[in-house]
């Protein structure tokens, strides 16, 4: 199993989804055009193996990862390909039927083996899709845990630099005319714990939502 170096970021899960999905979809579409292609549909051999190319492609990367992507990065994965429902070793097996009816070209027990693997083969897809998409929510709910945890740091030190400013402006007033320099560095300071707080605000806005 592949160790991410990183914790995976949302537009990776939001790449993972979109690939498991078209894995799904392109494996309905190549055992769609298998069937038209062996009535004789012209074109429909042409767009099965292409259907079949490019859910050999994103099972590639889902399983082995990219320069971009990881491969198999949870124990939940782990258990869907490699596990009880042994998800990797049925995907292999519908790729190679795949291949072997489009090699024929026409009705026979290759292509009557893809047809009937074609709904369990589905079901282990949607399974494993299920999965990204439920890593992906787990994901942004730490994400919005990590953003509240920064708030409340965040919150903690503009309390201090209030205290800060509010010393600063009572040492400034009794320094009289030596201590006018002192007072501009405390407006800056309270200028910028303004600033703070209004940021403090958007960011919780961004975290509930």
């Amino acid at each position: 199993m592949q160790e991410p170096a990183k914790p995976l970021s949302g537009e990776v899960f939001g790449a993972l989804i979109n690939l498991s999905g078209r894995r799904r979809f392109t494996s309905q579409r190549l055992v769609l055009y298998a069937v038209l292609a062996a009535q004789g549909q012209p074109g429909a051999a042409a767009t099965a193996q292409d259907a079949l190319n490019l859910f050999r492609e994103a099972h590639h990367v889902l399983l082995n990862g990219s320069d971009t992507l990881p491969g198999i990065f949870c124990p939940e994965l782990q258990e869907a390909y490699y596990g009880k429902p042994d998800g990797a070793r049925q995907i292999k097996e519908f790729i190679d039927l795949a291949q072997r009816a489009l090699d024929r070209g026409r009705v026979g027990p290759a292509l009557e083996q893809l047809v009937e693997t074609a709904t369990p083969v589905l079901a282990v897809l949607n399974q494993i899709t299920a999965i990204y998409e439920e890593q992906s929510k787990q994901h942004a709910v730490l994400m919005k845990k990590q953003l509240r945890g920064v708030i409340t740091d965040i919150e903690t030190i503009a309390r201090q630099a209030k205290m800060v400013t509010f010393n600063a402006r009572v040492v400034a007033a009794r320094a009289g005319h030596a201590g006018r320099e002192f007072a501009v560095v405390a407006g800056v300071l309270s200028n910028i714990t303004t600033e703070i707080d209004d940021m403090v605000k958007a960011a919780l806005q961004a975290a509930s939502a």
